[in-house]
């Protein structure tokens, strides 16, 4: 009896296109691409290979030109931005190179955000919040602002933002590029080990072998080709 995969990210025959002139550039070039939830994948390429524009379509942040793509089994292909954003407020947390804090906010107002956005009630927001803190280490950390912290505690506290709403899917854009290297082993281990706490799957663009070594699955992309 074969066993049914639940895919999070199911993408058949993908391509994106930019005008250059009077050419017809193909940023992503028939991607088909299956990762299974709880996955922790990555994907490598050089800059302008493609592998940004494949994360941001894989978190509804761009649209597509051609083929599928099923993000928890919902065709997202055909979806207006109103419901794009819907989903993705819902099921998509992101961790980026420059972690992206609001910088007047102190480190709980910025992990709670997702949850504000999203109409949970002050309660929930307060004790979702101190959890996922407590998870990541930074609980007497929560009244500094960005600017009061370190490289690896700002990624900790961009990690916590987009896990506390217990997203299916977080994409994550060179996470560890700016850390050195003891933290950006803490900080892989650690969002590893939520990971797998929280059955999220990652989806991450890195060339760095301190993450890769890390991931289940690695996807290589060149000139907008997956191999």
């Amino acid at each position: 009896m074969t066993e049914t995969v639940d895919y999070v990210i199911d993408i058949e025959g993908m391509s994106k296109y930019y005008a250059l002139g009077e050419d017809k550039i193909s940023a992503v070039n028939k991607v088909s691409l299956k990762i299974p939830g709880g996955a922790f994948a990555a994907v490598c390429g050089p800059s302008g290979s493609g592998k940004s524009t494949l994360l941001n379509i894989c978190g509804l942040l761009d649209t597509f030109d051609a083929g599928q793509y099923h993000l928890n089994k919902t065709n997202v292909g055909g979806l207006n931005e109103t419901e794009r954003t819907k989903i993705r407020r819902k099921e998509i947390g992101f961790i980026f190179q420059s972690y992206n804090l609001i910088p007047v906010m102190d480190v709980f107002d910025n992990v709670a955000y997702p949850l504000r956005l999203l109409g949970k009630d002050k309660l929930q927001i307060k004790a979702e919040t101190a959890k996922i803190l407590e998870k990541v280490g930074l609980t007497k950390f929560a009244t500094r602002i960005p600017d009061q912290l370190s490289g690896g505690q700002r990624q900790r506290v961009a990690i916590a933002r987009a896990l506390v709403k217990r997203p299916t899917l977080v994409i994550a854009d060179e996470p560890t590029a700016n850390l050195d290297t003891k933290t950006a082993e803490t900080i892989v281990a650690l969002m590893k080990e939520l990971g797998n706490q929280f059955s999220v799957t990652f989806l991450i663009a890195t060339h760095d072998e301190r993450m890769t070594r890390h991931c289940d699955k690695i996807y290589n992309i060149t000139d907008g080709v997956l191999a």
